[in-house]
C-alpha cells in the first residue's frame, strides 16, 4: 500500500515553529508533522512554500526568523516542481473559488498528485471540498498504519 501524500500548507507549516499560544491548532499540527517525520505519510510542497511562510516570520517574528527559517529548511520538505499543467489548475482554482495564488497552488499540487492539501483555512476546505484533494487541519486524521508498512 503506497503512503498517503499530503501537501501542508503555509498555515500549517507555520503551526510548526510559531508560538503555540498564538496559533490554534497547533497540536494537530505537530501530529501531521510526527506523521511526516515516521513516514506514515509523505509530504510534498510547492518551492513557492519558503517565501510564503518566510514572509509571515520575517513580519511578525524579526528577531527568530533566521534561526525558525534555518530549522524549516533544515527540515528537507520535498519540493515539486512545477509541472506543464500545473499554471492552468492553479489558475482556475484561483478563479472558479477566488483564492489566493498560494492557496490555490497547493491545492492544485494536492489534486495532481493525487494527494491532500492539509490548510488551517476551514473555509477554504469546505468551499473547495467538491475539487477533492483538500482537508481542513481540523478534520485531518492520520491514516492507519498496517502492521509491517515500512518506507
Amino acid at each position: 500500500m503506497p503512503t498517503p501524500l499530503v501537501v501542508p500548507d503555509a498555515s500549517v507549516l507555520l503551526r510548526w515553529v510559531l508560538p503555540s499560544e498564538n496559533e490554534p491548532e497547533v497540536d494537530q499540527a505537530l501530529l501531521l508533522r510526527r506523521a511526516i517525520v515516521a513516514d506514515v505519510v509523505r509530504a510534498i510542497v510547492p518551492p513557492l512554500w519558503l517565501y510564503e511562510v518566510g514572509n509571515t516570520i520575517a513580519r511578525c517574528f524579526p528577531a527568530q526568523a533566521c534561526a525558525w527559517l534555518t530549522a524549516m529548511m533544515k527540515f528537507g520538505l520535498e519540493e515539486a516542481a512545477p509541472s506543464a499543467s500545473w499554471p492552468a489548475a492553479v489558475l482556475e482554482l484561483t478563479r472558479a473559488h477566488r483564492v489566493t495564488f498560494y492557496d490555490a497552488a497547493d491545492h492544485a499540487l494536492a489534486i495532481s498528485r493525487k494527494g491532500v492539501c492539509v490548510t488551517t483555512g476551514v473555509r477554504y476546505a469546505d468551499q473547495n471540498a467538491g475539487e477533492g484533494s483538500v482537508v481542513a487541519l481540523c478534520d485531518w486524521k492520520p491514516p492507519a498504519r498496517s502492521r509491517g508498512s515500512r518506507r
